[in-house]
């Protein structure tokens, strides 16, 4: 996939005719995923790619709301998921608060109509210009005699709305099975494996240390049935996130991944952590003993849950 960063009042040299999918985008979740079909499939009647345009970072966090300093799937994984989804091109807006001025008649004029796009799908709860005012009714009046607009109606997973907000609430409470039903897939953290102080080892139960360079949305403390991904190969794991407070108490929460039948060095080696099941949230034990017991008895909960779901 192309990607074409655009700033306010800098557009790319050149530009193909192209039908987008036109929002933020975090999780790329089903919602999101239908939108882009629809854009897909606008672009094949018309024989053009199919792109999106998207924006970063997110507008709340620029305009200093909070919640949005993290990030379901970061930039970076938001682009691979739509490149997989079939996604050609993606012209990523940088918002900044100048390009927050821009009123919805100046983001058609100033923006769509350059690039050239001949069709546009949103979804239905699609906002933008200058303090949200313009709505998907708002781009289909502006967008009249100049390209289509399809608006997406909301997708629903066991009667609820699939949303972002949805799935940042899901992961914060470690609700991951649920997060997995909206995103499509369950929901993933990429790190480097660093140096940790090695107490799992000595407890017969090595860890992965994994350090995020990206800003993601770390899901409640406490101990999951997980899937760690590396060179192409899966592999079954515990992870633990949280201070670690029988060992070292951090301030900090760590995420360790202990990998189920594995031998190896993973020391500098980037891995993708899975979370596929919460087993139970963090405690401080008595002794190292104890929290090596409650090991054992993590990696055979896991096991079983993994039983239940083959």
């Amino acid at each position: 996939m192309n990607v074409h960063t655009v700033a306010y009042n800098a557009l790319p040299a050149s530009v193909r005719p192209h039908v987008a999918a036109i929002g933020y985008f975090d999780g790329v979740h089903l919602g999101h995923q239908a939108v882009v079909r629809q854009a897909i499939k606008r672009a094949r009647e018309l024989g053009v790619p199919a792109s999106v345009i998207t924006f970063h970072p997110h507008p709340r966090e620029v305009l200093g709301r909070t919640g949005y300093t993290r990030y379901i799937t970061p930039l970076s994984d938001k682009l691979a998921l739509l490149a997989n989804l079939g996604v050609e091109e993606a012209y990523v807006i940088r918002f900044d608060r100048a390009f927050a001025a821009v009123d919805p008649e100046g983001f058609v004029a100033r923006y769509l109509v350059p690039l050239e796009v001949r069709g546009v799908a949103v979804g239905f709860d699609f906002s933008f210009g200058h303090r949200g005012r313009g709505t998907p009714e708002t781009l289909v009046r502006l967008a009249a005699g100049r390209f289509p607009v399809d608006v997406v109606a909301p997708v629903t997973v066991a009667g609820e709305k699939v949303s972002s907000t949805a799935i940042r609430a899901q992961l914060l409470e470690g609700r991951v099975d649920e997060a997995a039903q909206l995103l499509g897939r369950p929901y993933s953290i990429t790190g480097r494996v660093v140096a940790g102080n090695r107490i799992g080892r000595t407890l017969g139960f090595p860890t992965a240390n994994v350090e995020t360079a990206e800003p993601y949305v770390i899901p409640a403390h406490g101990v999951y049935a997980a899937e760690v991904a590396w060179r192409g190969t899966v592999y079954e794991a515990v992870v633990n996130i949280g201070v670690r407070p029988t060992v070292t108490d951090r301030a900090e929460p760590t995420i360790e991944a202990h990998l189920l039948d594995f031998a190896g060095d993973l020391y500098g080696e980037t891995i993708a952590v899975r979370f596929l099941h919460y087993l139970r949230p963090e405690r401080r034990f008595s002794d190292l003993d104890a929290l090596r017991a409650q090991i054992a008895r993590d990696i055979e909960a896991a096991r079983t849950w993994r039983k239940t779901k083959a």
